[in-house]
């Protein structure tokens, strides 16, 4: 499909020129005026205009001013005759794109009209992409509906569109970095850069210079000026994730930047003067880290202004089905994957998992099972080994620390469980379940007697805790 382009100039012999010129290449609608050309401009919405600044009634600026009200987006090149370049260059400074001027060169003409285009078309593409970018990281999408997690959500939408520095704090793959992203998209600040830096994965000889640059010659192989972090951050947000394993040294540079807002690189002599809104991260408890002398006291309480802590996932069990689904979900459209959902027991078995590595953890184990079922249910034999196992013990643990079972009884539901388990991975053949066991089909069916497990205990989830002792 062509793109269209709206030729506005009151001399008829321009008109037809520039049609001749144009149609191979373009859709060419043209006006003999400026209401002409406006009534066009609104009823067709074309992708440029071509605009003479000197016609009869309306002349060009105005129609100008008018076009760039109702149609910011759609770029303006003004025609103009040598003696009105002037004029030209003063609608330039109301939003036209660029100015041809007459007679035309027609390939300058073409050039300038495909790189406007071209320029329109990039400038469409990155407002949709920052629109996606915002969308993502809205925190309405943050998945959980458990009290914990409503908490959370209402401090993000509360600290968003400020300045104050937040430290978010919970283990490792409770999804910090999501928080810091959400806080950023949802700010003023969310068209400016959102810079995340790991600050455990650099060394104390690095870390400085990846935050605030270093001049050429400041060190053996600083062969050019580099921009730092804080830099590349200005007027946006800098995630500093793990900032525990900062050393001490770096926390006195740093506390700097966050009190004067300004630094200086590495090797220079100038100060640099950034804004830039810190959201820090840590899986380990500062206030110990500050009782031990491992963290400044002064950048304790500079960086923890107000925090935000993100609960474990096995402290937010109600959210596992639906953190579940929607990895599931996701996958699928990724990958463009036919419909697969799981089933019950799966869910369950997802939902007693203790989860040490947390949302991401969970995140690994979906995919996983959606790449070795090949059906259209996820069952528990798609799950890790891990998973299957494991889901239970907190139960017995909690159960028994809670002196609702004996530790005989824990200790026999959990045997009871692993053989019901490798039962059902074998469709109950005996022989089978006892090779994956490691133990003879004898000792097998022997534990199976003791137990009290049958064929029918298959669909039958245990109770063990509401057992009594």
């Amino acid at each position: 499909m062509k793109q269209r382009i709206l030729l506005v100039d009151d001399e008829p012999g321009i008109r037809a020129s520039l049609k001749v010129v144009l149609e191979p290449t373009y859709e060419v609608l043209a006006a003999s005026n400026g209401a002409e050309g406006l009534a066009l401009f609104r009823r067709e919405s074309p992708h440029l205009v071509l605009l003479d600044i000197i016609m009869p009634g309306e002349d060009g600026m105005a129609l100008l001013q008018t076009m760039r009200a109702e149609a910011p987006g759609i770029p303006v090149i003004m025609l103009t005759a040598t003696k009105t370049v002037k004029s030209a260059v003063g609608a330039m400074k109301l939003g036209a794109a660029d100015y041809v001027t007459k007679p035309f060169d027609v390939e300058e003409l073409r050039l300038i009209i495909a790189k406007t285009l071209a320029a329109q078309a990039l400038e469409r593409e990155v407002h949709y992409l920052r629109a996606q970018v915002v969308s993502r990281y809205s925190f309405h999408n943050l998945i959980g509906k458990s009290q914990s997690m409503q908490e959370v959500y209402a401090k993000i939408e509360q600290l968003a569109d400020t300045r104050t520095t937040v430290l978010i704090t919970g283990e490792s793959g409770t999804g910090k970095e999501l928080v810091a992203r959400a806080l950023h998209y949802n700010s003023s600040r969310r068209d400016r850069p959102f810079i995340a830096i790991n600050c455990a994965a650099l060394p104390d000889t690095l870390i400085e210079s990846e935050l605030f640059g270093h001049e050429k010659g400041s060190f053996t192989d600083a062969r050019m000026r580099r921009v730092g972090h804080f830099e590349l951050a200005h007027e946006g947000s800098l995630f500093l994730d793990e900032i525990s394993e900062i050393s001490p040294a770096i926390q006195a540079k740093l506390l700097r930047v966050l009190q004067e807002r300004e630094f200086t690189r590495v090797g220079g002599g100038q100060p640099v003067k950034v804004d830039v809104r810190i959201i820090a991260a840590t899986n380990k408890n500062l206030a110990d880290l500050l009782r031990r002398g491992e963290f400044r006291e002064d950048m304790y309480y500079r960086i923890n202004v107000v925090s935000i802590h993100l609960p474990a996932l096995r402290d937010r069990r109600e959210d596992i089905p639906l953190l579940a689904q929607h990895f599931l979900a996701k996958r699928l459209v990724d990958e463009q994957h036919p419909p697969q959902e799981f089933s019950k027991d799966t869910l369950e078995l997802l939902t007693k998992y203790h989860w040490p590595g947390n949302v991401r953890e969970l995140q690994n184990v979906v995919e996983q099972a959606s790449i070795w079922c090949r059906g259209a249910t996820i069952t528990p034999e798609h799950l890790p080994s891990s998973v299957r196992t494991d889901s239970h013990a907190p139960a017995l643990r909690a159960g028994t620390l809670e002196g609702r079972l004996t530790l005989e009884k824990a200790v026999m539901e959990f045997e009871r469980q692993l053989i019901l388990d490798a039962l059902k991975r074998t469709d109950f053949v005996q022989v089978h379940a006892a090779a994956l066991l490691g133990i003879s089909r004898r000792m097998l069916k022997y534990r199976m007697d003791l137990l009290g497990i049958c064929r029918e205990d298959a669909g039958q989830p245990p109770d063990y805790l509401g057992a009594s002792q």
